[in-house]
């Protein structure tokens, strides 16, 4: 199956120790053709760690992807309606972030 012209959604949640695991395959998804759509996680963008700083981990992953990342309900909406993706992959998924896509909830 080709991935040349498909929008594929990749959202990051807070599980920062495996983000050097997670942004090579939104390189080879890249790679293979996709427009790739990174959405990340509050905790994603503004969170430092042991394993990063969050300004450095957004570069890297709006590097890779080739767009701005994705941080907050307002510019997600669009991505429904006006601009369908035809996949969303989430990688890492922490258990908070399954939680709340199971019971519907928004932090902001």
């Amino acid at each position: 199956m080709s991935l040349k012209g498909k929008r594929i959604g990749f959202g990051l949640t807070g599980s920062h120790c495996t983000y050097d695991a997670v942004i090579p395959e939104i390189e080879k998804l890249a790679g293979a053709g996709a427009e790739v759509v990174p959405v990340v996680t509050y905790t994603v963008k503004s969170t430092d760690t042991k394993f990063g700083e969050s300004d450095d981990w957004i570069a890297r992953i709006e590097h890779t992807a080739g767009r701005r990342v994705i941080d907050s309900i307002v510019d997600a909406e669009p991505l429904g309606p006006k601009e369908p993706l035809d996949c969303m992959v989430i990688a890492p998924l922490t258990g908070n972030s399954m939680s709340k896509f199971a019971n519907a909830l928004t932090d902001r």
